[in-house]
């Protein structure tokens, strides 16, 4: 069982907590991680792009010129693709780039991601986090104190409008929930913070 220091808001560190193993400390398998990726922004494109085939392009309906005797290649449309102002070939066209992992792959990444924050220290467990009103220099002091200068992913054990508002402007931190938290964004932050409660969320859930 792996031990993790516990912090307070003022960076001060309380105690430490024994965390599990089968859930932060296996190894990471970058392979299945990468899937996690590819699978989130996939499924992140809105798949809207369009363009107009010879079909659709206005005009074109008159026949250019007479079909035999002028010495030229017969054509039917000035829209036929190899035309100036005609439609695209084989263009792309509204669909769903969605697809879906078997729930055991992504546990594993889940727990890779995971597992790859705690062994590189980029993993902080904050005993309590509360805030009495709107403030976001308490969320910036809070950071400062836990030498946390670049990219942070805030996971909440649970919704706290006060603290989701208040770090909602300050760039590179992003707040999530244990039932909202992905691969990706344990990954593209550099340090995790995750609130006591939470890590026994996660527990719970990848158990």
């Amino acid at each position: 069982m792996a031990d993790v220091k516990v912090y307070d808001m003022s960076g001060k560190e309380t105690s430490t907590l024994t965390v599990s193993d089968d859930i932060f400390g296996i190894e990471p398998n970058k392979e299945i991680m990468h899937a996690a990726v590819v699978n989130y922004l996939a499924n992140q494109r809105q798949g809207t792009q369009s363009t107009l085939t010879r079909t659709e392009v206005r005009g074109g309906g008159k026949k250019p010129w007479r079909q035999k005797g002028t010495g030229r290649a017969r054509q039917g449309s000035t829209r036929s693709p190899h035309w100036r102002h005609g439609g695209v070939a084989l263009g792309p066209k509204p669909r769903s780039y969605r697809y879906s992992l078997n729930k055991k792959v992504r546990r594993i990444a889940m727990k890779s991601a995971l597992s790859s924050k705690v062994g590189l220290g980029e993993m902080l467990v904050l005993d309590g986090l509360k805030m009495d009103e709107f403030k976001t220099k308490t969320i910036v002091k809070m950071m400062s104190d836990l030498n946390v200068d670049r990219k942070a992913l805030l996971v909440l054990d649970g919704v706290d409008k006060m603290i989701i508002k208040s770090a909602s402007n300050i760039p590179g931190v992003k707040t999530t929930l244990v039932n909202t938290l992905c691969v990706y964004d344990i990954l593209n932050h550099d340090k995790l913070i995750v609130v006591k409660d939470a890590v026994a969320k996660i527990e719970e859930v990848y158990a």
